[in-house]
C-alpha cells in the first residue's frame, strides 16, 4: 500500500506540474458555471411559464357559467408538465418531448410543445448540460491526462527502473488508476457542489431529489472510477504514448458517440413503429368498429338501448330514472378510452424493444449505463414523460366520466321544445372538480426501472478490479 500511495501522489504531483492542466480545469469551471446558469434559468422559467399557464386553463374552466355537463367536457381543459428540480443537471429527453396536453371527452391528445419543435437544428447536436460535460467531455479529459501514465515511462526507461527498485506492476497499475481517479474527484466536486446548490434553492425539491441526487453521485463515482481505470489500462499495455493515446481516442469515440447513436438506428430499424397520423387512424378505426355513441343509428348502441330498456323494465328512454344520453357518452368514453390503450401499450412494446437493445448494451458500454441512470434519476427520460401521459390520460377520464356522471343524475329525459332553455347544471359542479396536479415518480419505482444500468455499473466496477490483476500479468516492462 505504501508503494500505491507513494505513485499516486507521485502522479498527483506530475498533472498539476503540467502546463496545460490549470487552463483545462479553468474551461471545465466555465463550462459547468455555463451549465449551472443556462440550467437553472431554463428550469425557473419553464416552470413559471407552465404554472402560469395550468392556472390560466384552470381559471378558465371555472368561469363557465351554469350549461349542460357534456358540454363541459367537451370544453375540456390542460395538463402541463412540471420539470423536475434535477433537470437542472440531466435536460435528457425534456427537449423532444411534450410538456403540454389538451384534455377533452372522447379524445386523447398527444403532449405537445416541446422545445425542439421551437429550435434550430442545431438542438441535435445537444445541449450543455452537467450531465453532459460528466458523461462526455470528463472522461475525454481523464484519457488525455492518463494516457502517458505508464507508457512513457516504459519509453524512457523509469518502468525498469521502478520495477528493479521493488514496485511491483500491480501497485504500478493500481497507483496511477487512483491518482487519475483524484483527478478526476477533483473535476466532479464543483459539480455536485452546484447542483447541490441549486436543488436547495429551489424550497420545493424536497428530500426525494437529494436521494435521487445521492444515486446519481455515487454513480459518476463509479463511472470515473471506471474510466480511471480503462485509461491506466491502455496505457500500460500500450508501448508508447503515442498508440496509447490514439487507442484512448478510439475507445471514447466508439462508446461516447458511435455506439449509443448506432445502437438506437439498429432498434429503429428492427422494431418500427407507428407514425402519429398512423397511429391515430388505427385508434379512430378500431372505435368506429365497436360503435360511435354520438350516432342514433350505430348498430352497437341501438342494441345497447334495447336492453337498457328491457333491464328496466321500461318502454322508452323518457321512462328512465337515469338520463340515457349520459349513459351512452359513458360508455363511449369507456370503449374509445379501452382501445386507445390497447394501442398505445402496443406502441410502447416496441419502444421498449427499441430502447431494450440500448439498455442492456450497458454491460458492454459503461457510458450508456451511466447515462441511462442520470436521466432516470433526472426525471427527464422517456419512463418520466410515459408517467406524465398516464398521469394526464387517467384525469381526463376521470374528468369525462364524472361529467357523464352529472349527466346521467341531473338532466331530463325530455327533449326540449323551442320555447324551452337549455339543460344546464350549477357551476359550482365544475368548479369543485380537482385541477390537474403532476406528481413525479417515486424513487423506487425509477430503481427497478433502471436496476439493469445500476447492476451494469457494478458489474464494471468488479471487472474494474479485474482488469488491473489481468494487465499486471500481461502487461511488460520493456
Amino acid at each position: 500500500m505504501n508503494n500505491v500511495k507513494l505513485i499516486a501522489r507521485h502522479f498527483l504531483k506530475t498533472v498539476w506540474k503540467s502546463k496545460v492542466v490549470l487552463p483545462i480545469y479553468m474551461v471545465w469551471l466555465a463550462l459547468v458555471l455555463y451549465a449551472v446558469a443556462t440550467g437553472y434559468a431554463t428550469y425557473t422559467k419553464q416552470n413559471e411559464l407552465r404554472k402560469k399557464y395550468q392556472a390560466k386553463a384552470r381559471q378558465s374552466w371555472e368561469a363557465n357559467p351554469d350549461k349542460h355537463p357534456h358540454r363541459m367536457a367537451h370544453f375540456g381543459s390542460f395538463a402541463f408538465r412540471i420539470k423536475h428540480p434535477l433537470s437542472m443537471f440531466d435536460n435528457g429527453m425534456e427537449s423532444y418531448t411534450g410538456n403540454a396536453v389538451f384534455l377533452e371527452a372522447h379524445k386523447q391528445n398527444t403532449a405537445n410543445y416541446s422545445e425542439a419543435s421551437f429550435s434550430t437544428g442545431l438542438l441535435r447536436f445537444g445541449e450543455i448540460s452537467e450531465a453532459m460535460l460528466l458523461q462526455t467531455i470528463l472522461p475525454l479529459i481523464l484519457f488525455f491526462l492518463g494516457f502517458n501514465a505508464v507508457a512513457q515511462q516504459r519509453e524512457n526507461a523509469t518502468l525498469k527502473i521502478l520495477v528493479s527498485q521493488g514496485a511491483a506492476f500491480k501497485q504500478i497499475i493500481w497507483g496511477n488508476s487512483l491518482g487519475l481517479f483524484a483527478v478526476g474527484i477533483i473535476f466532479l466536486l464543483p459539480v455536485l457542489a452546484t447542483t447541490v446548490t441549486m436543488i436547495t434553492l429551489k424550497g420545493n425539491a424536497g428530500a426525494a431529489s437529494f436521494i435521487r441526487f445521492t444515486i446519481i453521485g455515487l454513480s459518476a463515482i463509479v463511472f470515473l472510477w471506471i474510466i480511471s481505470v480503462v485509461a491506466i489500462g491502455v496505457s500500460a499495455i500500450s508501448r508508447t504514448s503515442r498508440s496509447a493515446l490514439l487507442s484512448l481516442l478510439g475507445v471514447w469515440l466508439m462508446l461516447a458517440i458511435v455506439l449509443p447513436k448506432t445502437l438506437q438506428a439498429i432498434g429503429n430499424y428492427l422494431y418500427p413503429a407507428p407514425g402519429k397520423i398512423q397511429f391515430q387512424a388505427a385508434v379512430e378505426e378500431d372505435i368506429l368498429k365497436q360503435g360511435d355513441s354520438h350516432n342514433p343509428d350505430d348498430v352497437h348502441f341501438k342494441k345497447l338501448k334495447d336492453s337498457i330498456l328491457r333491464a328496466n323494465k321500461v318502454d322508452s328512454i323518457q321512462q328512465l330514472s337515469f338520463n340515457y344520453s349520459g349513459f351512452i357518452m359513458q360508455e363511449g368514453e369507456r370503449m374509445s378510452a379501452q382501445v386507445y390503450d390497447a394501442h398505445l401499450q402496443r406502441l410502447l412494446t416496441i419502444y421498449d424493444k427499441q430502447n431494450r437493445l440500448s439498455y442492456n448494451a450497458a454491460f458492454i458500454n459503461p457510458f450508456i449505463g451511466f447515462k441511462n441512470i442520470t436521466m432516470a434519476f433526472s426525471g427527464t427520460d422517456f419512463a418520466a414523460y410515459r408517467h406524465f401521459q398516464q398521469q394526464a390520460e387517467a384525469y381526463r377520464y376521470d374528468l369525462a366520466q364524472t361529467m357523464n356522471v352529472l349527466q346521467m343524475k341531473y338532466i331530463s329525459n325530455r327533449k326540449l321544445s323551442i320555447t324551452d332553455k337549455p339543460y344546464s347544471i350549477d357551476k359550482s359542479h365544475w368548479t369543485s372538480f380537482p385541477d390537474f396536479k403532476y406528481q413525479y415518480q417515486p424513487v423506487n419505482a425509477v430503481i427497478k426501472q433502471q436496476w439493469v444500468a445500476l447492476v451494469a455499473l457494478a458489474v464494471w466496477l468488479v471487472m474494474s478490479f479485474l482488469l488491473i490483476n489481468y494487465i499486471a500479468v500481461k502487461a511488460k516492462v520493456i
